[in-house]
């Protein structure tokens, strides 16, 4: 149930008021001056509120004013109430965010018509702004996964050509040993210095495998999967 506040310093008309807006299911709550009704405005929170524009001390002029720089209650929708309404008048009311105005005297139909509909269109903008903030937000939470994705591939592939270059030094020791080995078998005049360079290329043989299959294994855990477990490992 919308809970409304109505300011209004003629106890008549705002008792009246306060019977048609009861009578449409609404909750009421009620101010006799521009003073009280903002302290209401500022402790209460209603969903719309009905506001005379002459009224001593703080006109509705003041009122409205004062709630649009509250950011907690600027976007509460405003009816202004005037015995007259003249061109100036309303286009200061509008320049100030007034939703709305209703001249006195006033057909309980149109009260209740004035606020069904601004209450609905504030329905509908608080909709749109929750729409809005959800698609903002999912937006915001898929820029920061793209952006750890793409932190997440600098390092592997910053990763991956540091180990490339490691296992290409890596790699070129056992090939100067194999070398070295043929070129001695060659140059081996009996079976025990062909046998000792065997001896060496084989063991080169088997270092360069080793070398390889290390790079295949590191190849299969260095994914973007595993980049921010190793992070969070300090293993980076």
């Amino acid at each position: 149930m919308s809970l409304i506040l109505l300011i209004e310093d003629e106890p008549q008309i705002l008792l009246n008021l306060q019977e048609i807006l009861e009578l449409g299911d609404f909750t009421v709550i009620t101010a006799p001056n521009g003073k009280i009704g903002l302290e209401l405005a500022k402790s209460k929170y209603p969903d719309l509120i009905i506001c005379d524009i002459m009224m001593p001390g703080l006109s509705g002029y003041d009122v409205l004013t004062e709630l649009r720089h509250d950011p907690k209650c600027a976007d509460i929708p405003l009816i202004f109430l005037t015995a007259k309404i003249e061109r100036n008048d309303l286009r200061q009311g509008m320049s100030l965010g007034a939703d709305d105005y209703i001249t006195k005297p006033f057909e309980p139909f149109e009260i209740l018509q004035a606020v069904k509909a601004r209450l609905e269109r504030h329905s509908i903008s608080n909709q749109v702004y929750l729409k809005e903030s959800h698609k903002s937000k999912a937006l915001q939470q898929e820029i920061k996964k793209n952006r750890t994705e793409l932190q997440n591939s600098q390092e592997l592939a910053h990763i991956r050509g540091n180990l490339l270059e490691k296992f290409s030094e890596d790699l070129r020791n056992p090939l100067s040993k194999i070398n070295m080995a043929i070129y001695m078998i060659k140059q081996a005049k009996n079976d025990e210095d062909r046998d000792k360079y065997l001896a060496i290329l084989k063991e080169a043989y088997t270092q360069e495998l080793d070398i390889l299959n290390e790079m295949d294994s590191l190849q299969e855990l260095l994914t973007s999967e595993n980049t921010k477990l190793l992070r969070n490992y300090k293993l980076l």
